[in-house]
């Protein structure tokens, strides 16, 4: 991983072979970035979306290999007990143009992948709601 910072935004050069959340969520702990707006492009080779069952509470994932262009990577930056909590939407073409897409629980670039995150100044935390099951923003 590569970072620089520009303003309020950070963009990151994530390498071949890295795994795209942890690679974030270190990013953000070694550039204190506890609050933002994430949105990436690049290519994968592995991926594991999820889909959640709000009535079983519980995700639904498949894990997908091959090449995979990321056509849309968007989420944000919060906080869930004073720790790092990214929360990824990923849409992914295969070889034939066909979309997936879901909640990101996991990703190997297999190229390269390109992310900026717009900070924002202060820390929104999360909690988890026992109605859903969900980790949501508390405000």
């Amino acid at each position: 991983m590569e970072a620089k910072q520009i303003g309020n935004t950070w963009i990151i050069r994530i390498r071949r072979g890295e795994e795209i959340i942890a690679t974030l969520t270190t990013a953000c702990r070694e550039n204190h970035i506890r609050l933002g707006i994430i949105s990436a492009i690049g290519a994968v080779g592995e991926a594991t979306i999820g889909l959640y069952d709000v009535s079983r509470q519980q995700y639904h994932s498949e894990s997908y290999s091959g090449d995979m262009e990321i056509v849309c990577l968007t989420g944000n930056v919060t906080t869930m007990h004073g720790e790092i909590y990214l929360h990824l939407h990923v849409s992914l073409s295969d070889v034939s143009h066909n979309l997936i897409g879901g909640h990101l629980n996991r990703a190997v670039v297999s190229a390269t992948c390109e992310v900026f995150i717009q900070t924002i100044p202060g820390e929104i935390d999360r909690f988890t709601d026992d109605e859903t099951g969900l980790n949501l923003l508390k405000l």
